[in-house]
């Protein structure tokens, strides 16, 4: 009897948009003949099954919806949220209460890696090198001449639990750093603030099936703004990516092993994605990707490309080794 498996799009954040297109792509690509496939929205209290201009409501009682008279039990959740709930351990809790497997990590490493602050100390604390961001928290008092002092100029401000680069500022001068700061604290109650990596950004994509462990291409990114905001990561013009990245057998090879490193330390499952900077010889660790975009602009599904390896048998792939524990 084929499982029912269903894609979780949308959440609560402000990536709510780019959830959408990640989830309508993985939907198509969920293998059909091998699946009772379908995608779900979810906003708030709100979670709804969309089949075709039909909407139908989710039971959470039992993690279920009625279709055409009968009662359609999930057997397996593919989460595509970026943000609240999906990726920081949220949606994760309730699918465990249910006994429902899924795509992504667990609760706990969910929770770790979408408060970079946490995480960052939690990798440095392996040997990791990473950004030693500072953390600043909205009400509490501050001293702006020693954090600047700290981190240098330039320097980036942003959310501490925020993706796809919303609300993060570079800031260039001193007198830039207020309106910076308060622009990051309309969006998180924490912030980070950053000193500025003169160096060549990457990003690696890695995900585990049983005990195969397929570490992808490492992406070189070439923005054609400041930096890698919101708009150059899903909109093509706006950035070069080159896959595989111009970088030497030797950084590759470190690079990936950082990245499988990381996925270790943190017992990541699922499709993840490491980003970071190569400034000469030194690898830094920027933050850790747990529910990926999947965007047919996205880095990951470009990187299977590359592989030569049908994004539909790698999906099935984590579908199945999660089934398989049940």
């Amino acid at each position: 009897m084929k499982k029912n498996v269903v894609v979780i799009a949308g959440g609560n954040s402000s990536e709510y948009e780019v959830s959408i297109k990640s989830g309508n792509h993985i939907f198509s690509e969920v293998d059909g003949e091998k699946y009772n496939k379908y995608l779900m929205i979810l906003r708030g209290r709100d979670w709804m099954v969309e089949i075709g201009d039909q909407k139908f409501p989710v039971d959470k009682n039992d993690f279920s919806f009625e279709y055409q008279g009968k009662k359609v039990v999930f057997d397996f959740a593919y989460i595509t949220i970026h943000g609240n709930p999906g990726e920081n351990g949220m949606l994760q809790g309730y699918l465990d209460m249910m006994g429902v497997p899924y795509s992504t990590c667990n609760t706990l490493v969910e929770a770790i890696t979408f408060d970079k602050y946490t995480c960052t100390n939690y990798l440095n604390a392996f040997g990791i090198n990473t950004t030693h961001p500072i953390m600043l928290v909205r009400g509490k008092a501050f001293d702006k001449e020693a954090v600047l002092k700290a981190v240098g100029l330039p320097c980036f401000v942003k959310p501490n639990a925020e993706g796809s680069s919303f609300g993060v500022s570079k800031v260039k001068t001193a007198a830039d750093f207020d309106a910076a700061v308060e622009g990051a604290f309309k969006m998180c109650r924490e912030i980070l603030v950053e000193s500025f990596i003169d160096g060549i950004e990457f990003t690696c994509g890695l995900y585990k099936v049983g005990d195969k462990k397929v570490v992808m291409p490492v992406a070189e990114v070439i923005p054609k703004k400041e930096f890698f905001d919101y708009e150059a990561k899903y909109d093509a013009k706006m950035s070069d990516e080159i896959i595989p990245g111009r970088f030497s057998a030797e950084i590759t090879g470190r690079i990936q092993d950082m990245a499988s490193e990381v996925y270790d330390i943190l017992r990541c499952e699922g499709i993840v994605r490491i980003d970071g900077f190569v400034r000469g010889e030194e690898i830094i660790m920027l933050e850790v990707n747990t529910t990926p975009g999947m965007t047919a602009n996205s880095f990951v599904p470009k990187m299977v490309r590359v592989m030569g390896f049908p994004l539909r048998d790698v999906i099935t792939g984590i579908i199945e080794e999660k089934l398989k524990r049940l």
